[in-house]
């Protein structure tokens, strides 16, 4: 199989079904951000040194990035263009997935008493850059969601992504022995 089709030559693609889109529209930028999220995991993961202390991490990581292709097939399948695919759609099991992980990495973490900077060690860093792009494929969603029927769980998963990303590199950067830096007025 080639990886160019020149079907998209003309500034358009297709949807799950064959729907022809704008490569502009709101539903493609939205599939995009999830792109650029799961890449920008997947660059944290490879910064991991393969130490037993980060097998958690990498494994909470790793899931994470099936999801987010679970995430881009939902999206280019909106309910519209095709109700009967289910197999691809996120569910309150993946959600219930990132909450069970927040809860438990929160257990291991100092209580926040004030904001922190993003930053710290290098993964930490990089956690934090895919919380801020998760945000963005959020607000992405809610956007393309204005001119599409999408699956309501997508908008949850990703907002507790998010809050599974800013634990996680809580997390890394105590693992690292590396202090948050408090944001002072």
């Amino acid at each position: 199989m080639k990886i160019y089709t020149k079907t998209g030559d003309k500034g358009e693609t297709s949807l799950y079904g064959g729907t022809r889109v704008a490569k502009d529209s709101a539903i493609i930028d939205a599939i995009g951000n999830v792109d650029e999220l799961n890449a920008s995991i997947g660059l944290a993961i490879s910064k991991i040194p393969s130490l037993k202390k980060y097998a958690e991490i990498q494994k909470i990581l790793l899931e994470i990035q099936y999801h987010l292709f679970k995430v881009g097939g939902d999206l280019a399948s909106p309910f519209d263009i095709n109700q009967k695919l289910k197999q691809v759609r996120i569910s309150e099991v993946e959600v219930e997935y990132l909450e069970e992980n927040i809860d438990n990495i929160e257990k291991k973490l100092e209580t926040l008493r004030n904001f922190i900077l993003p930053g710290g060690s290098e993964i930490g860093a990089i956690l934090h850059l895919s919380r801020s792009i998760c945000r963005r494929a959020e607000r992405s969603v809610v956007y393309a969601n204005e001119e599409n029927k999408l699956n309501p769980i997508l908008i949850i998963y990703l907002n507790r992504l998010s809050d599974l990303l800013f634990v996680l590199a809580r997390f890394t950067n105590k693992k690292q022995n590396i202090p948050e830096k408090s944001w002072i007025i």
